[in-house]
């Protein structure tokens, strides 16, 4: 890796996904506009989420209004960037199975910052599929008591990175090295009660943005083709951040095309 300014790349035609719009993502949702609103390209950002704000959201979210998080988010957004080159879309819906080829497609940007391992296998498992597509994972593990004494107590969390570049693995898949994600033990938010849904693992807000600001990081470094891990890891009680590096092949085809 080099030590000059990094100056990010964008295409003229770049399409961010970003799905999961909760803590996490809804951090990133703003951010992300307001630098892609910043770049003299047209690219496209699509907010993705079926799930809505509502009054016990605000300890760790930012939101206008109640409603469809997707459509609130896009509504709060839309007067920062209206003069910019970005089209930013909501999609009201959570992924499927039957939706996932219309939602997520080849050369896209897929930011996942959802908390359910279902999600992230389902999504993982469509990119396996694509040709080109660039996928970075990002959450933390709540605050919770395991069956066998374990606590989390918030702080930590990961971004993964997954990227397909003419049909191979650039990097290893989110369920490669991660048997939570290859094998989830949780649901579908479409296939959680409403109970269920509204009882949420609590979350350390300062955490959240950690991870946040971290997918954002390794975006910014994947449009500058600098990046150079395919796993980050971070505690934010312990300060501590370890980068797992990409493979020596993809480093060096990545710092060609820089």
């Amino acid at each position: 890796m080099n030590h000059q300014l990094f100056q990010p790349q964008i295409p003229s035609d770049l399409s961010v996904k970003l799905i999961g719009l909760g803590g996490v993502g809804g951090i990133v949702a703003r951010y992300l506009a307001i630098f892609l609103a910043a770049q003299p390209a047209a690219t496209r950002l699509v907010l993705v989420d079926g799930d809505k704000f509502d009054p016990s959201n605000a300890g760790r979210m930012l939101f206008g209004q109640c409603g469809n998080k997707a459509a609130v988010l896009r509504s709060d957004l839309l007067p920062h960037i209206e003069d910019s080159s970005l089209t930013l879309l909501a999609a009201e819906e959570y992924v499927t199975s039957e939706n996932i080829s219309r939602l997520i497609r080849e050369q896209d940007i897929v930011i996942l910052a959802v908390d359910n391992h279902a999600t992230r296998k389902l999504v993982n498992d469509h990119c396996a599929g694509l040709a080109n597509v660039c996928l970075l994972s990002g959450g933390n593990d709540g605050i919770a008591a395991e069956p066998d004494g374990k606590v989390h107590r918030g702080t930590y969390g990961n971004v993964q990175v997954y990227l397909r570049r003419d049909g191979a693995d650039a990097s290893p898949s989110l369920a490669r090295y991660h048997p939570e994600i290859a094998r989830p033990a949780d649901r579908h938010p479409l296939e959680k009660n409403c109970t269920e849904l509204i009882t949420s693992v609590p979350q350390v807000l300062f955490t959240n943005m950690l991870v946040a600001t971290s997918l954002l990081g390794t975006l910014w470094l994947q449009l500058c083709h600098e990046l150079h891990y395919s796993e980050v890891a971070f505690d934010l009680a312990d300060a501590l951040m370890r980068p797992v590096p990409l493979p020596v092949p993809t480093r060096t085809a990545l710092a060609e095309r820089a």
